[in-house]
């Protein structure tokens, strides 16, 4: 990889974090996020235990397919 790919690719990123952080910023997280079926939350008096197994799914799938394009499009 070349300088000028490297850059394109650094700003392709820096803007997608900066997307990513006005959407949290100004929607308050969102809306699905930790809340998918699947995930598990147990909440007793004096404990609570939470494990987004689906969310982490979802987003691995969603980060995967990101990359892949990137990687495609090189």
């Amino acid at each position: 990889m070349n300088a000028q790919a490297a850059g394109k690719l650094l700003i392709v990123l820096g803007l997608l974090l900066v997307v990513t952080g006005l959407v949290l910023y100004f929607n308050r997280g969102l809306p699905l996020i930790g809340r998918l079926p699947g995930d598990v939350r147990v909440e007793r008096p004096g404990f609570s235990f939470y494990f987004p197994i689906t969310t982490s799914l979802v987003l691995s799938l969603v980060l995967s397919l990101i990359l892949y394009l990137i990687s495609r499009f090189k």
